[in-house]
């Protein structure tokens, strides 16, 4: 009996703390790597139009001052024609001298055709006043928080010349190398890096894969393009969610049955995460934006069967309907040692589904060197970041605990772009605390006084 509970054990064990992690994360990315090596073997052709297409280039401004300057320049530097580029650079009501700095590059690049426009409050109604007022064939934007590597425009329209099947497409996004480097060893840097290393991940090889089944989640904010011709029949930007990069991916998936890209060589730099504070409120923000973005659309949608029909459905689920009873299991591990499970057995299981994971983002790592070949500086600071592969599973794991926090975060809460960051939430929490043991401290007085006062 002794030898059967325990193979009960074991097995259960298994079946809840590796085999269902192994089925919904494991199994898919060695689908995936599977899928990524087929398009290294045979890789897409890009034929050069007989005319490069005029394009229109939006770049939404609030409070740009200290980094408009080099969004520009990438955009002159490029080897895209300046000619066939036409820039609308628009204000969202910020406070700051933008418009100086702006003033400042129609002197420098006089080539660009820039014009300046005021909006409302708001990325979206930015990006809807340029819609409206765009030329060209196709219509890309850029944050002006970043900059584009000298080919990533060029890269980007030829993809679309040769892929007519897409109706817009989302560029690769990395974090800038320099910018890393610039930051202390240790702990600083060290944080950078890992980030690094995921958006190299996310995109090269992750949204590589998605693209392939017409499956990607979400166009980025940073850099995403479209053909006029599809983006002006749809209902534009939405002012009324944080994520107005993933409402219009939905749009044009579901609403006009599109098909949503990725040019990988397509690529787009941003500064690294400033603190800790910021990558709380970022991917709170990033996971309230898509559950509003998902109640819009898949309310009617959203059955556990339509998770294996349905790739946003099934990330949905995952996502968010699976981080209750995975966040369970984490959390569950010191219980188990109390419910006469084998110590060495969850020693040994934790320890294996993270080698799983670990060479899992070791596929992930030689996948992504592929797709940056054509890019020797990026490839080799990318191929120096192999020591932290290791460490891509614990920052994924905190990662999802913040994710976690930001669905618990959205219950009952109005959205809003600022949220409470780190040390705030902490702060909330200690108070919160605090108040509880004050009121438990009170009763305790108040029994401690009636039952001295009885005595008497």
């Amino acid at each position: 009996m002794g030898i059967l509970n325990e193979l009960l054990s074991s097995v259960l064990f298994w079946a809840a703390w590796i085999i269902i992690p192994f089925i919904m994360e494991i199994v898919p990315s060695i689908g995936s790597i599977v899928i990524l090596i087929r398009k290294h073997i045979h890789p897409d052709r890009i034929d050069k139009p007989a005319i490069d297409p005029e394009i229109t280039l939006l770049i939404p401004v609030y409070n740009s001052e200290d980094t408009l300057e080099a969004c520009l320049k990438s955009v002159n530097d490029s080897d895209y024609p300046n000619d066939r580029i036409r820039i609308f650079v628009v204000n969202n009501q910020g406070k700051d001298n933008s418009f100086d700095v702006f003033a400042k590059c129609q002197k420098e690049y006089p080539d660009l055709i820039m014009q300046w426009m005021n909006a409302k409050q708001g990325k979206s109604r930015a990006l809807n006043l340029a819609l409206f007022n765009s030329s060209g064939k196709y219509i890309i934007n850029i944050d002006s928080d970043g900059f584009l590597e000298k080919s990533a425009l060029k890269n980007m329209v030829y993809c679309f010349e040769n892929h007519p099947e897409f109706d817009c497409m989302t560029g690769a996004i990395l974090t800038d190398q320099d910018a890393i480097m610039k930051y202390r060893r240790g702990k600083s840097r060290l944080l950078r890096r890992l980030e690094y290393v995921e958006y190299a991940q996310a995109f090269l090889a992750g949204r590589s894969y998605a693209s392939e089944a017409n499956a990607v989640y979400t166009l980025s904010g940073a850099f995403s393009a479209f053909r006029k011709s599809s983006v002006l029949k749809s209902q534009l930007y939405n002012t009324d969610t944080i994520c107005e990069d993933t409402q219009l991916t939905f749009q044009m998936r579901y609403l006009q049955n599109g098909r949503v890209g990725i040019c990988e060589s397509a690529i787009f730099f941003v500064d690294p995460i400033e603190s800790m504070d910021k990558l709380y409120t970022q991917r709170q923000r990033w996971q309230r934006g898509s559950l509003e973005v998902s109640h819009m659309f898949l309310k009617d949608r959203a059955r556990i069967r339509n998770m294996f029909t349905s790739p946003t459905v099934r990330t949905l689920v995952y996502d968010h309907t699976f981080a209750f009873p995975r966040l369970i299991w984490y959390l569950a591990l010191i219980c188990l040692l109390f419910m006469n499970y084998n110590p060495r057995l969850i020693i040994f299981s934790t320890l294996f589904l993270f080698g799983m994971y670990i060479v899992l983002n070791y596929f992930y790592y030689f996948s992504t060197l592929g797709y940056l070949s054509e890019f020797p500086e990026i490839h080799k600071f990318y191929r120096r970041q192999w020591t932290i592969i290791p460490l891509m599973p614990f920052f994924n794991l905190m990662v999802f605990f913040i994710r976690f926090m930001g669905i618990i975060n959205s219950i009952g809460t109005a959205s809003s772009w600022k949220t409470a960051n780190l040390h705030e939430e902490k702060d909330k929490v200690k108070r919160i605390f605090d108040q509880d043991f004050a009121r438990l401290h009170a009763v305790i007085e108040r029994v401690d006084h009636f039952v001295n006062t009885d005595e008497s």
